[in-house]
């Protein structure tokens, strides 16, 4: 991971509604928006999903219950054909480029593409065929957890590592399966126990409303945020009203490079930015009043004001007794040989 920057891949996923042109216009709104990957979804939908197979809740409310599962996916999924060309053109455009497969057929297609990572989204976590094929490809793997709990998450990066992936090379993404997610559901604090497996690191894919949570789990540790997005929410399909429009995805890009930077070392010292306001905020001993010269300094002839060039008031105790060096004016800071 380049200068060890948070990765930031924009979700493009089938937003382009079965569209290559909807599609290519989608890697250059991810490029403007300063994303460093734009990801989709590849699948030969009748290698994923049965004739019998029930649409999702939330995809019932965004497309309707009329139609299968397995029709709405063959409306909406690009030839795979064309992800050669999208590939070629994210090369071309400066932006990197991922796509999730979901089935053996398209990681054969993919493999040809020479991905910097595969992507395997929550639903495959627990595909064993799945997994060994992608694993003895042998490449860099990003794994969302969506739907899953701790021990298969294990068993899945058992099944990558006895498969030639190492999980030195495997990146887990918490995640919530739900579009929208609710808030009350994201418990990010789980990514604290995807670190406890040792693996490269741990991410965060968000479906959640909004870009405050992805931001958040950035502060919490996220190397990696997924985010979809679409060029217009109110476009037909599933995941569009759960997307972010390239606006926002520009200000989730800029907010998680702000919160990135502000994170720092965590080293508590002086920040080179505030050196400059010790002397300004900071208080020096000073005289309360005239001092004569020889007078000893008591509580009542010396106080504590700013700027805090002269002695420390956590010499306080030290100056009480001394004799006065030489006269002071009040205000004026104390001195001692």
């Amino acid at each position: 991971m380049k200068d060890d920057k948070v990765i930031i891949i924009a979700e493009a996923g089938v937003n382009h509604n079965g569209s290559l042109e909807m599609a290519r216009k989608m890697v250059y709104a991810a490029k403007e928006a300063g994303a460093d990957y734009v990801k989709f979804q590849t699948a030969v939908p009748e290698l994923v999903i049965s004739v019998f197979a029930p649409k999702a809740e939330y995809q019932k409310e965004t497309t309707g219950a009329e139609e299968s599962q397995l029709d709405m996916c063959r409306a909406i999924h690009l030839p795979l054909s064309d992800y050669a060309g999208l590939k070629a053109l994210c090369d071309e455009v400066g932006i990197g480029f991922m796509s999730t497969p979901f089935d053996l057929v398209s990681i054969e297609c993919l493999a040809e593409l020479n991905m910097d990572f595969w992507k395997i989204p929550s639903g495959e976590i627990t595909n064993l065929p799945y997994l060994r094929k992608i694993a003895r490809l042998g490449g860099k793997v990003i794994m969302s957890t969506g739907m899953s709990e701790l021990p298969e998450v294990e068993a899945a990066v058992h099944v990558l590592e006895a498969n030639g992936t190492p999980r030195s090379s495997v990146w887990l993404l918490h995640c919530t399966t739900q579009y929208p997610a609710p808030y009350s559901s994201v418990n990010l604090r789980a990514m604290d126990e995807l670190k406890s497996l040792g693996c490269a690191g741990v991410g965060y894919s968000d479906h959640t409303v909004g870009t405050e949570v992805a931001v958040a789990a950035v502060a919490r540790g996220a190397r990696i945020v997924e985010k979809h997005f679409t060029l217009d929410r109110n476009l037909p399909g599933p995941d569009h009203k759960a997307s972010l429009e390239p606006s926002e995805l520009a200000e989730l890009v800029s907010d998680i490079r702000h919160t990135e930077a502000a994170l720092g070392s965590g080293v508590k010292t002086v920040a080179d930015a505030e050196a400059p306001n010790i002397v300004v905020a900071r208080k020096s001993i000073v005289a309360a009043v005239p001092i004569a010269a020889g007078e000893e300094l008591t509580e009542e002839n010396i106080t504590v004001k700013r700027p805090g060039n002269g002695i420390s008031p956590m010499m306080w105790d030290y100056v009480l007794g001394h004799r006065a060096p030489r006269a002071f004016v009040a205000d004026e800071p104390i001195e001692l040989d």
